[in-house]
């Protein structure tokens, strides 16, 4: 706020604008003085006086106000970067049993954010003002992250069934990428409709449908469109004990049959990876857990000693998806020293114009072009030789 002037005018000499009153009431808060008039100059003093007063107390009101009164935004900023191949506070983030493992050297650095904000934990406004003004972070609404009619607590709850669900993926897809057989299950996670509420419970595993062996969705959805309105058999794995079940469908918005259960994968591996990270949820380091087994599993060091860091969802199959916070990852992980940072080929556009300096942005699609990358800067390739998001 501009300072206010320090003192009024000189009131003009010939007093034509004295105030003259017989009131008894003071006049800008002062006394009357004896002679029953009070010059200009005295009352305009005392005005901008009580004007300072009323500005200096609504100062106090607005910045009060900044300080508690909450806001609809999230602030997203840079969080740790962790070395998946590496520990944290003498614990290591990722271990295998059941199958040999390598040494490995450099770093292969999972990427988060902090993202304060949102449902039963909304901002003041100075922190979204500030979230404005830095240009490490971003403000967003708060029903891109905390969806209305989900609690902060229920949000962070389905952040960590997320990581569980990433870290299986992640497992699934490094054994895919190295030939290493595993089986897959579709389970009962829940109930779109109350259709089969009666019939399937939470946690039953689909085995086979109308006599044929359950391998994936896709197969699920062809046995049910060849079914058409017929009700199916499924054969269901419950409590460890097999039974036949006889569920009906019915028409999805696009004709498709369906059952109305929400579906989750499992799987078998032959061998146990055991996650040593806590206090981080979401799907994000899929790709990044997905490389520190490939290079765990593999003789020799895949990184070459080098630094990386990414961040990325994966698929059983190795396809690597986009995440939300990219140029706040990019930071944390410019903040810990990586040189190269494997980006979502989607995410791409998001790192345009933000990418820190002497930070290097390597453009994937899948964990084979991820690990070809590393392993190929690892062996003294041309980090230009790669695809880029520029």
């Amino acid at each position: 706020m501009p300072a206010a002037p320090e003192g009024p005018a000189e009131a003009p000499a010939d007093g034509i604008h004295h105030y003259l009153s017989m009131s008894a009431e003071p006049v800008h808060g002062q006394a009357r003085p004896p002679g029953g008039t009070v010059s200009d100059k005295d009352a305009g003093t005392a005005t901008l006086r009580a004007n300072r007063a009323i500005a200096g107390w609504l100062a106090m009101v607005l910045i009060v106000a900044a300080t508690v009164l909450p806001t609809h935004f999230v602030v997203q900023s840079a969080g740790p970067a962790l070395n998946t191949i590496g520990e944290v506070e003498g614990t290591k983030l990722l271990a295998i049993d059941g199958k040999k493992t390598y040494p490995v050297t450099g770093a292969l650095d999972m990427t988060t954010i902090y993202s304060p904000g949102g449902g039963q934990q909304r901002l003041p406004f100075f922190n979204v003002l500030w979230g404005w003004i830095n240009p490490d972070q971003d403000v967003i609404p708060e029903e891109i992250v905390v969806p209305r009619g989900i609690t902060s607590t229920e949000k962070s709850e389905a952040n960590t069934l997320s990581m569980d669900d990433s870290q299986q993926l992640s497992t699934a897809a490094a054994l895919t990428e190295l030939d290493i057989d595993y089986s897959s299950h579709l389970g009962v996670a829940g109930f779109a409709t109350e259709l089969n509420a009666g019939v399937l419970k939470t946690g039953d595993r689909l085995e086979s449908i109308n006599g044929k062996k359950i391998t994936d969705l896709e197969m699920l959805k062809k046995q049910l469109a060849a079914a058409g309105e017929a009700p199916s058999k499924l054969e269901i794995l419950r409590e460890d004990k097999k039974q036949s079940v006889s569920v009906s469908t019915d028409a999805g918005p696009e004709g498709q049959r369906q059952l109305g259960i929400l579906l989750s994968g499992s799987f078998d591996f032959p061998l146990e990876v055991k996650f040593g990270l806590e206090n981080v949820g979401g799907p994000s380091a899929g790709m990044m857990f997905a490389l520190a087994i490939v290079d765990l599993l593999t003789e020799g060091s895949m990184t070459g000693g080098e630094h990386f860091a990414g961040t990325g969802t994966i698929t059983a199959d190795g396809a690597v998806g986009p995440i939300g916070g990219i140029a706040q990852k990019l930071v944390g992980a410019k903040d810990e020293g990586a040189k190269y940072f494997l980006a979502p080929a989607d995410n791409c556009p998001d790192v345009v114009g933000r990418i820190p300096a002497g930070l290097e942005v390597l453009k994937v699609s899948t964990l084979a072009e991820a690990r070809s990358v590393v392993e190929g800067i690892g062996a003294g390739a041309d980090p230009a030789s790669f695809p880029g998001c520029s």
